[in-house]
């Protein structure tokens, strides 16, 4: 089992099934650090057969050892934190104790709802695809110097006259520029009024918590939000998340030093999903993809939206593991191409004016609509590999299969998810 500190990020665009390893690995932790993006994200755990799905929350908070830290990277919802609370309590799960907020955290109010939501309307078929969450306006407050952190709460006085300039600011685009309904100030004030003391209570300065914990030689895990290729600066732009949600925005998010860390984790489907607008070569179109999306339950745990379906690409992979220092590998949903004749893997791209093979992704959106995957076909198994857990007992193809994405991406696969339990997990080697 791992010893060391660990980072768990996602190889792909999201929803990789990186909850459910979080939670896996969490039995043995102490800290688990939610570090960037917001409530867009979504983690679906498995647990004694009954489904979570938590959002801004980390996911290894099922286990009582583990303190739950959401950090300074965080864009936080007050009413969703408290949702996603309450929501954990009627599971009988004893988390109110066990959380800690940064202090320095910046809030995601409703004008910057309303404002993702009107851009996302104006823009229509060129929209990006957002979850409407919010998220991107936040970030837009951080960057701009006008957001508000949660440390605000503590001067009441201040937090509401900047609450209001803010509210003024959106509300004279929202009504001149987008056409869009108003967002009340009193409501919004009424509803964070409610929440302060709480809110106040649970925060601290993570940073300080974090330095201490690794003088204390406790096991921490940084959990990472969304996927590698939607990262703000080396994912698919502009068709990208709002925050860095790269291994190494870790240190960044959570205010303490990248030397902490040696050991980085990549998450990778055994196919590839996206939701949302944005690029996708080796996307498939054909009854497939029908198939593909009700096995493994393609649906959007934040929207609910259908994911569309490729195969794996390891040119991408290539680039994401290049990226985050991925010391090693997880592969999740093998078991979602149980039955398949064939299956194929992305190694490279030609042009399309041509048949020039090219291992390097496209850098600028024209460019990706002038390729084309080239596929290598491997034999699929006739038999299930569903809730193993030794390696040896997977059907010979299926093990073909994992050595081969070995062998081009240069990296081990040293965990195998076999399905959506907790326990439906191969650890090969650590």
């Amino acid at each position: 089992m791992i010893e060391k500190n660990i980072v768990i990020v996602g190889a792909q665009w999201g929803d990789e099934g990186k909850g459910k390893i979080i939670d896996f690995f969490a039995k043995d932790a102490n800290y688990i650090v939610r570090y960037q993006g917001g409530h867009n994200a979504g983690h679906t755990l498995v647990v004694n057969g009954k489904t979570i799905v938590l959002h801004i929350l980390p996911s290894g908070i099922l286990h009582n050892n583990t303190i739950a830290l959401i950090a300074n990277g965080v864009v936080l919802s007050p009413e969703h934190l408290i949702n996603e609370i309450n929501m954990l309590e009627k599971h009988n799960y004893n988390v109110r104790t066990r959380i800690i907020v940064s202090e320095l955290a910046h809030l995601v109010f409703d004008y910057h709802i309303s404002m993702d939501v009107a851009r996302e309307k104006k823009l229509g078929k060129h929209s990006i695809g957002t979850t409407k969450r919010g998220i991107g306006p936040a970030y837009e407050d951080k960057i701009a110097r006008r957001g508000l952190r949660l440390g605000d709460l503590h001067d009441w006085e201040y937090f509401s006259c900047k609450l209001k300039e803010n509210v003024d600011y959106y509300n004279f685009q929202l009504e001149k520029f987008y056409n869009f309904k108003c967002v009340s100030y009193e409501d919004i004030i009424d509803k964070i009024f409610l929440l302060k003391n709480y809110l106040i209570k649970i925060s601290g300065d993570v940073s300080e918590i974090l330095k201490k914990s690794q003088c204390d030689k406790k096991f921490t895990i940084f959990e990472g939000a969304q996927g590698s290729l939607l990262d703000i600066d080396h994912g698919t732009y502009p068709y990208v998340t709002s925050s860095s949600s790269i291994s190494g925005s870790f240190s960044l998010g959570s205010g303490i030093g990248p030397c902490y860390v040696k050991n980085f984790i990549g998450v990778v489907k055994a196919y590839s999903t996206r939701v949302g607008n944005g690029p996708f070569p080796t996307e498939i179109f054909d009854e497939l993809d029908s198939y593909l999306c009700k096995k493994g339950n393609e649906f959007g745990a934040t929207t609910g939206r259908k994911r569309r379906i490729g195969w794996l690409d390891t040119v991408l992979l290539k680039k994401s593991i290049e990226i985050n220092s991925f010391s090693q590998l997880c592969l999740t949903k093998i078991d979602v191409l149980d039955g398949l004749k064939e299956i194929k893997i992305c190694v490279g791209y030609k042009n399309k004016n041509g048949n020039v093979r090219n291992d390097k992704i496209p850098r600028f959106s024209k460019e990706w609509t002038m390729i084309s995957p080239i596929y290598e076909v491997i034999e699929g198994w006739n038999s299930t590999t569903s809730g193993i857990i030794n390696f040896e007992q997977l059907p010979y193809y299926a093990k073909k299969f994992i050595f081969r994405i070995e062998e081009i991406l240069g990296i081990p696969i040293s965990i195998v998810s076999t399905g959506p339990n907790r326990s439906d997990t191969i650890i090969r080697c650590i």
